[in-house]
């Protein structure tokens, strides 16, 4: 099972659950700080670690060769992790998924499988495992559930390009995309981009 540290919401009995995936390199601390800047008092925050160590954080997946066994493991992880937070009352349907990086590759991976509609899933500054092949492969839901993508116009580390014309091929197989392009590099564009996120997850309350 993957670590995980749950950080309750203000109003008490809530159910509704933000599970949060870092980047390659991070982890848990480095996501402190965003159930502050999120500023709603009705949600619950699960900040996850990735399986693999990296330079004192850590990876989803192998970034160095063949990706896509570590993102299937770690889909699996993630499978495990989500069918646990069911049991514990939080329904996949008032969950929202993110990450950033690799946990937006990680996010968008499982959004597509998975066979739970979530409340949303927000994926920042990544891409998609096998563009092409994984339009193939869809969940049986995977065409109800609310995505929404950003992407910096400079960002030097996972090419906007690239990010963009992925979600115009999820777009046009069917998928619900909102996608906000934000002049950032690799990083969150401040409050500008946090009132994006805040406002997607609000709407899928």
């Amino acid at each position: 099972m993957l670590h995980s540290e749950l950080i309750p919401a203000t109003e008490p009995g809530s159910k509704n659950l933000c599970v949060m995936l870092h980047g390659l390199g991070d982890s848990i601390e480095g996501y402190r700080w965003f159930p502050q800047a999120m500023q709603l008092p009705w949600m619950n925050y699960l900040l996850v670690n990735a399986p693999d160590d990296y330079y004192g954080g850590f990876s989803w997946f192998d970034i160095y060769g063949d990706i896509i066994p570590g993102v299937h493991r770690s889909r699996a992880a993630l499978f495990e992790l989500l069918d646990s937070q069911r049991t514990k009352g939080f329904p996949t349907e008032q969950t929202t998924l993110g990450g950033f990086s690799q946990g937006c590759l990680m996010t968008m991976d499982v959004g597509l499988h998975y066979p739970y509609r979530f409340a949303g899933l927000v994926g920042i500054s990544g891409w998609v495992c096998d563009a092409e092949k994984v339009l193939k492969s869809l969940s049986p839901i995977a065409k109800q559930q609310r995505f929404l993508v950003t992407h910096g116009t400079h960002d030097p580390v996972v090419p906007f390009e690239r990010t963009r014309q992925q979600v115009e091929w999820c777009k046009g197989a069917g998928l619900n995309i909102e996608w906000h392009e934000f002049a950032k590099p690799h990083t969150i564009a401040g409050e500008e981009e946090m009132s994006v996120i805040r406002k997607f997850v609000r709407d899928g309350r």
